[in-house]
């Protein structure tokens, strides 16, 4: 049983890390677009992201190893989710962050 208990342990970690992960990424993304994006994409506003988004990865944080925590990182999970899923390409063509480099786009003479 020690082997299972340890592996189960290691999994729990993994899946914990890359709640955080997620978390992280979603949120340093929503800090680096500017607030004019999201209410032009038809969003919540910058501030309510970024509160939504820093919740969330402070429960993340807390629960990274923590099996208490269990139901919180799922929250957390969903919340960066639909950041990256939905918002993040509705506010995309507002952000003003330069193209692909495609046809008359950047890297063109």
């Amino acid at each position: 049983m020690g082997f299972l208990s340890s592996a189960q342990a290691l999994v729990f970690l993994a899946l914990s890390l890359l709640v955080l992960g997620l978390c992280v990424v979603a949120l340093v993304d929503a800090a680096r677009r500017p607030a004019s994006a999201f209410t032009a994409g038809g969003k919540r506003t910058k501030n309510f992201w970024l509160a939504v988004l820093g919740v969330s990865t402070a429960i993340a944080f807390i629960g990274v190893g923590n099996s208490g925590f269990l139901f919180f990182a799922v929250i957390a999970a969903v919340a960066a989710s639909v950041y990256l899923v939905d918002v993040k390409p509705a506010i995309a063509p507002y952000s003003g962050r330069g193209g692909s480099g495609g046809p008359g786009g950047p890297g063109r003479w």
